[in-house]
C-alpha cells in the first residue's frame, strides 16, 4: 500500500523522489507513524511534500490510498484483512424504492424541523437504528444519517447520498480550486475575453508604428518616432465561487474556468461561498472556519465599476435563500436573499454561471429562486451561456 501511495503521487505529477520515500519508510519502521492513519498522513506529507502548491494533490491521492482505513496495524497494511469501518456500515444503510420514498413525509417547514430537534436532542438518552423519530442511522428519521428523509437535518455522516439536507451538522472539508488546470481551458478563454477592455495608460513606453510613419512622412523622410502609453487591460472582475457539496461534481468544469480567468484578466479577485453568500466569505478552504473575511468588508473594498460574476449550481434548500437560520451550515442571522441584494446593488454588473444543465433548472425550487434574485441573469457554464454571460457584463 505504501508503494501505491508513492507512484499515485507521481501519476498526480506530485514530484516525490525516491529518496524521500525511503525516508519516510524509515521514519514508519521507527514508529513515528504511531500505527494512526492522522499521524501517518503528517508524516507522509512533511517527508513527501516540499512545495505547498501540492498538498492539495496529496490530499486527493492520500485520501484515495488509504480511503475506508482508520488504523495501521504493526505489520504491514498489505498484508491485513481487516474490513474497513466504512464498509460495515454500508451494510447497515437504509436504501429504499421510489415508491418508498414518495410515502415518507417532511415535517412541514423550517420552524417545525428546529423546534423538533431541539426536543430530540433533550430527551434522547442512547443511540438509535433504523427508525423514524429519533436521532439515528439508516432509518426515516428527519435526523441522523445513512437514511431518508425528503427534508431533515444531516448528523454524523461522511457526505451526501439524496442532497435533501437542510442542514449539516458536521463540520466538512472542502478544497481549493486549482489554478494551473489547462486542458480544455483554452476556449474558455476566448469566450472570456468577450469582456476585456483595452485603454492606454501610463508614460509613453510603446512604438506607435502608424503614427512614426506619418509623422515620418511628413517631415520629408526624417525619422520621427512616435510613442504611446502602453494599452492595458481595464476589466476588473469579482469572482464568488461555489464550493462544497454538491458542487463536487462539477470541480473539473469550475478549475477550468477558474484557470481562465486568472490568465484573462489582471484585475481579478476572488472569494469562496457554500450554496449561498451570507455574513462572511473566505479565500482559503482549508482555513474557512477560522479565517474568514466580513462580506460587509468585501462590500466596503471594491467600487462599483466591478464586474460580479457567481458560479455556482444554487441547488440548495430553499430556506438557505429565504429565512434566517436557514444555511446548512450555521446559524445565519439574516437570509441569504438579503445578502444577495446587497451584493447587487453595489455591483450592478453581474452574471451568475450554473454548471448544472439548463433543461433541469426549473425542477430545483432554490434555482428558480436565484434566477429571480438575479433578474435573469442566470446563464449555463458552457461556451454558449459564457458567451451570453460576457455579452450580458458588456451592455448592464
Amino acid at each position: 500500500m505504501f508503494n501505491k501511495l508513492f507512484f499515485e503521487l507521481r501519476s498526480a505529477r506530485v514530484p516525490v523522489s525516491l529518496n524521500e520515500y525511503l525516508t519516510l519508510l524509515g521514519a514508519v519502521q521507527a514508529g513515528c507513524a504511531n500505527y494512526s492513519v492522522t499521524d501517518f498522513y503528517y508524516l507522509a506529507r512533511a517527508t513527501l511534500v516540499k512545495d505547498e502548491r501540492f498538498l492539495d494533490r496529496f490530499d486527493q491521492v492520500f485520501g484515495t490510498v488509504f480511503k475506508g482505513v482508520e488504523s495501521i496495524s504493526a505489520e504491514d497494511l498489505s498484508t491485513t484483512a481487516d474490513i474497513p469501518e466504512e464498509w460495515l456500515r454500508k451494510l447497515a444503510e437504509r436504501m429504499l424504492t421510489e415508491e418508498e420514498k414518495q410515502q415518507i413525509q417532511s415535517l412541514g417547514g423550517w420552524d417545525t424541523l428546529m423546534e423538533t430537534l431541539k426536543k430530540r436532542l433533550e430527551e434522547q438518552k442512547g443511540r438509535h437504528q433504523g427508525g423514524n423519530k429519533w436521532i439515528g442511522t439508516a432509518g426515516t428519521s428527519p435526523f441522523g444519517a445513512y437514511g431518508y428523509n425528503p427534508e431533515g437535518v444531516r448528523i454524523g455522516q461522511d457526505r451526501s447520498r439524496h442532497r435533501r439536507a437542510v442542514k449539516v451538522w458536521d463540520q466538512r472539508d472542502f478544497r481549493n480550486l486549482a489554478d494551473d488546470v489547462e486542458l480544455g481551458t483554452r476556449t474558455i478563454k476566448v469566450a472570456l475575453r468577450r469582456l476585456r477592455r483595452f485603454a492606454r495608460q501610463g508614460a509613453a513606453t510603446e512604438l506607435d508604428l502608424d503614427g512614426t510613419i506619418r509623422s515620418t512622412a511628413h517631415h520629408a523622410g526624417m525619422l520621427d518616432i512616435q510613442m504611446v502609453p502602453e494599452r492595458h487591460n481595464t476589466i476588473k472582475v469579482l469572482l464568488f465561487l461555489d464550493i462544497g457539496g454538491s458542487m463536487d461534481d462539477h470541480i473539473k468544469l469550475c478549475e477550468e474556468l477558474f484557470s481562465a480567468a486568472r490568465s484573462e484578466f489582471k484585475h481579478l479577485e476572488y472569494y469562496y461561498f457554500h450554496n449561498c453568500p451570507y455574513e462572511s466569505v473566505w479565500k482559503d478552504n482549508s482555513r474557512r472556519q477560522t479565517d474568514r473575511i466580513p462580506t460587509e468588508e468585501v462590500l466596503r473594498t471594491y467600487p462599483a465599476d466591478y464586474k460580479l460574476i457567481f458560479v455556482g449550481d444554487a441547488s440548495m434548500s430553499p430556506y438557505e435563500i429565504a429565512v434566517p437560520g436557514g444555511s446548512v451550515e450555521h446559524w445565519n442571522p439574516e437570509p441569504g436573499r438579503v445578502w444577495m441584494q446587497r451584493l447587487l446593488a453595489q455591483w450592478p454588473h453581474a452574471a451568475w454561471l450554473n454548471p448544472v444543465d439548463r433543461r433541469s433548472w426549473g425542477y430545483t425550487h432554490s434555482i428558480t429562486m436565484m434566477q429571480e434574485l438575479m433578474e435573469d441573469r442566470m446563464f449555463p457554464l458552457t461556451l454558449e451561456g459564457l458567451d451570453q454571460a460576457m455579452q450580458c457584463l458588456n451592455r448592464r
